[in-house]
C-alpha cells in the first residue's frame, strides 16, 4: 500500500490568544496537497487569524505550524519572505495598488521576479485577466471596480506569482449573490485546472458545498468539527446543526445573532450568502 500524502499544511495543537482573548485553543488540522479544505464559523471565531498564522504574519502563543512542508513556526522575516512565494492570500479588500491599473496589479509579481520581458509579461497578463474574466478591465483602475471585480483581480496577481498554493479570506463577502457565485465558480475552475493546494475561509454554505474536500468548523477558538461536507451534514454537534438550519435562512442573522427570516410562500428562502458579515 503507498504510504499517504503528507500534508501541505498542518495547525499542531495551535494556541494564540490576543490579551486576556484566547482566539486559538489546541487548534489542529491539515490539508493535503491539491485539496481544498473551508474553514467556518461564526465571526470572531480565529478563521482570518488562521490564515495570517499560515502566512507568518502571526506566531502561535502554543504548538507547531507546518506550510509547503517546513516547520514554519520559528521561521525569521527572511525565510518566511521564501514562504510566502510558494503561499500566497487573497484578502477580502483585494489589497490591490490604488495608483496601479488592473494589468500594472496583475504584472507587479511577474516584474519583481526580473525573469521575463515586457512582452512576456504583456502575454501572461493578459492570459491571467481572460482566465478570471476581467480581461477588458485591464486599463482600469481599482477605484473603478467593484468589489468581486477587485477580488478576481486579486486572484489573478496571486496566480502570477505561481504559487503552490492560495488563501482565500471570505471571498464571496460584501459581494451579491451573482458576483458570489461567479467567485466561487472561478475558484471552483482553478482548482480543476491548476490542481492549487487552498484554504478558503468563508461563512458561505453554497461556496462551501461547491468547492470543500474537506471543512474545519471553529467555535468558540476550537475545532467542533473537521471532515467532509457530507460528514458534517451528519454532525450531530449542535452548534453545526444549528450553522445548517440557519444557512436556510441567510447567514446574516447567524452571524449577528438575531432571529432567522422566515422563509417565503412556497418553502423558498432568500439567498442573502452575499450580505456582508461583521468583519473579524
Amino acid at each position: 500500500m503507498p504510504e499517504p500524502p503528507r500534508p501541505y499544511i498542518e495547525f499542531q495543537h495551535v494556541s494564540k490568544a490576543f490579551g486576556d482573548h484566547r482566539v486559538l485553543d489546541d487548534v489542529s488540522f491539515d490539508v493535503l496537497p491539491g485539496e481544498t479544505v473551508c474553514i467556518l464559523g461564526r465571526s470572531g471565531v480565529g478563521k482570518s487569524v488562521s490564515l495570517h498564522h499560515i502566512m507568518g504574519f502571526l506566531k502561535p502563543d502554543s504548538g507547531r505550524v507546518w506550510v509547503a512542508y517546513e516547520d514554519i513556526t520559528d521561521y525569521p522575516e527572511h525565510e518566511l519572505e521564501r514562504i510566502r512565494k510558494k503561499v500566497t492570500m487573497v484578502f477580502q479588500n483585494g489589497a490591490l495598488f490604488d495608483s496601479l491599473t488592473v494589468g500594472e496589479n496583475v504584472a507587479f509579481p511577474l516584474r519583481e521576479r526580473g525573469e521575463l520581458s515586457e512582452e512576456e509579461i504583456y502575454q501572461i497578463v493578459d492570459g491571467l485577466l481572460e482566465m478570471v474574466g476581467v480581461r477588458e478591465m485591464r486599463e482600469m483602475v481599482p477605484s473603478e471596480l467593484s468589489t468581486g471585480m477587485k477580488r478576481s483581480v486579486a486572484i489573478a496577481r496571486a496566480l502570477a506569482a505561481q504559487p503552490e498554493a492560495i488563501l482565500y479570506d471570505e471571498p464571496t463577502t460584501m459581494v451579491d449573490p451573482l458576483q458570489g457565485a461567479l467567485l466561487g465558480d472561478l475558484i471552483a475552475k482553478l482548482k480543476l485546472q491548476l490542481k492549487l493546494t487552498s484554504i478558503v475561509v468563508t461563512h458561505d454554505m453554497k461556496l462551501c458545498r461547491k468547492l470543500a474536500d474537506r471543512v474545519v468548523f471553529l467555535h468558540e477558538a476550537r475545532v467542533v468539527f473537521f471532515g467532509t461536507v457530507a460528514e458534517m451534514e451528519r454532525s450531530t454537534e449542535p452548534i453545526v446543526r444549528e450553522f445548517f438550519k440557519l444557512d436556510f435562512f441567510g447567514l446574516d442573522d447567524f452571524q449577528a445573532g438575531a432571529a432567522p427570516v422566515p422563509s417565503s410562500p412556497g418553502g423558498s428562502n432568500p439567498d442573502l450568502s452575499g450580505s456582508a458579515p461583521p468583519r473579524e
